[in-house]
């Protein structure tokens, strides 16, 4: 799909006090290990090995009210701000990531191949994400790498056109781009990246 925009940001749009609050509630909760698409319990060591060359952080699964209430404004005012004018009404939970050092995530999109089939949840049953979300929770000073990319190849006839959002570097900074755009977070380097991340859904396309 053409795009004028392959994402959209706000700097600085979240308080430190917000942004102390979701950390300090997260690291509260049980801490998983970070997935593609598998059960976060029962990965054996070779499935742990081969995992890890993809993604390795921690996560936290977020479902708060107030989080929704401060960063769905955004959401609305991006898709926009970007002429996405994207449909969607509903957000999965809300993801917190904490990247340590070697940490990372390689190159991959957030819609999946097929509608959601959750026919126990049919507030999400057959529908896609949209529309992702990244919000820096933490100071760029506590940590490096650790970047969000994203590649542009679509624009270049296939070819790599990779772009680093420093825009979001500072503390409280969202990024919203459409969820089949590829992107990745680099490896940390130094210190702790924590970043929360929300999908946002809405009927097919087509």
């Amino acid at each position: 799909m053409p795009l004028n925009n392959y994402y959209w940001y706000f700097v600085s749009a979240l308080s430190n006090q917000f942004c102390d609050s979701v950390i300090k509630f997260a690291n509260q909760k049980q801490k998983l290990i970070a997935t593609t698409g598998q059960e976060n319990k029962n990965i054996n060591k070779v499935d742990k090995k081969k995992l890890f060359k993809t993604r390795k952080s921690e996560i936290v699964w977020l479902d708060e009210k107030w989080i929704y209430k401060e960063i769905h404004p955004f959401v609305h005012l991006a898709n926009k701000n970007a002429n996405w004018n994207f449909q969607w009404d509903i957000s999965e939970q809300c993801q917190f990531t904490i990247y340590k050092k070697t940490q990372h995530y390689h190159w991959h999109v957030d819609q999946f191949d097929n509608p959601m089939n959750t026919p126990n949840n049919l507030s999400s049953h057959g529908k896609i994400r949209k529309l992702s979300v990244t919000v820096s929770l933490s100071d760029p000073k506590d940590y490096k790498g650790g970047e969000l990319q994203f590649d542009f190849r679509n624009k270049d006839n296939g070819e790599p056109n990779i772009k680093t959002a420093t825009e979001i570097l500072p503390r409280g900074s969202i990024c919203v781009f459409p969820s089949f755009v590829w992107h990745r977070v680099t490896p940390v380097t130094k210190g702790t990246r924590n970043s929360l991340v929300m999908w946002n859904l809405g009927n097919p396309y087509i």
